[in-house]
């Protein structure tokens, strides 16, 4: 079977492994079964059979003591899915007023129904944009990616000024919460102080009124951020 046969008429549940599975080899290198049970919710038995199945079909490879990681025909399958994905999360939010805490789940529903000549039409209604409503890339129609350049909250210094770039979009409770604290993307602020033994980091944003707003260690760890080097206030 060719690659490009092997890439038509997955099942949505192979769209959803593929592009896990992309994510947790991004982050980790490779992604183990416990990870990926982890990550869909699903019985470490079943990501099992599956992760066979996908390995038989020839999207991907076993990497010893490590797990598995995609292999070519694989990736490009699962760029084709994420970008599928981004994209409706762009024209949900820019074209029909979604917020950013509710278009991930829509973007779920969709992004197995929807066909590729409409997602490059909302693509160019867009202007073609280069990132998600929550900063992540956006993976161009030839399956390549550009992986920000960005430090986490957790890890800029203190009295460094950062903006804000980048903030996963799978929790709508966080997404909600960081919105209240005033941490969308692009905002600028000043770390002013860190507590130790991974305590919670104190920030000031740059715009009046320059309010100071506490976040906790671990969240910081997820906030992807560019730092700027210019001053606050």
């Amino acid at each position: 079977m060719s690659a490009l046969s092997r890439q038509r008429g997955l099942s949505r549940s192979t769209e959803d492994y593929l592009k896990t599975i992309y994510e947790l080899e991004t982050r980790d290198g490779a992604a183990q079964t416990s990870a990926i049970a982890d990550a869909l919710a699903v019985a470490p038995p079943s990501v099992s059979g599956m992760v066979k199945r996908l390995s038989d079909s020839g999207l991907l490879a076993h990497v010893p003591y490590r797990g598995v990681q995609l292999t070519q025909v694989g990736r490009r399958t699962a760029m084709r899915v994420l970008r599928r994905h981004r994209i409706l999360e762009k024209y949900l939010t820019a074209k029909l007023g979604y917020d950013w805490d509710s278009v991930h789940e829509e973007a779920e529903r969709l992004e197995h129904a929807v066909s590729d000549e409409l997602i490059e039409r909302m693509a160019m209604a867009l202007g073609n944009p280069e990132f998600d409503p929550h900063g992540a890339p956006i993976p161009t129609k030839d399956g390549t990616v550009a992986v920000p350049e960005v430090t986490s909250l957790s890890e800029v210094p203190v009295g460094e000024t950062a903006e804000l770039r980048l903030v996963s979009d799978k929790d709508s409770e966080l997404l909600r919460y960081l919105r209240s604290l005033g941490l969308r993307l692009g905002v600028v602020f000043e770390v002013v102080s860190r507590q130790p033994f991974r305590g919670p980091i104190t920030i000031r944003f740059a715009a009046p009124p320059q309010d100071e707003e506490v976040v906790g260690y671990e969240l910081a760890q997820s906030l992807g951020c560019v730092i700027r080097g210019d001053e606050v206030g």
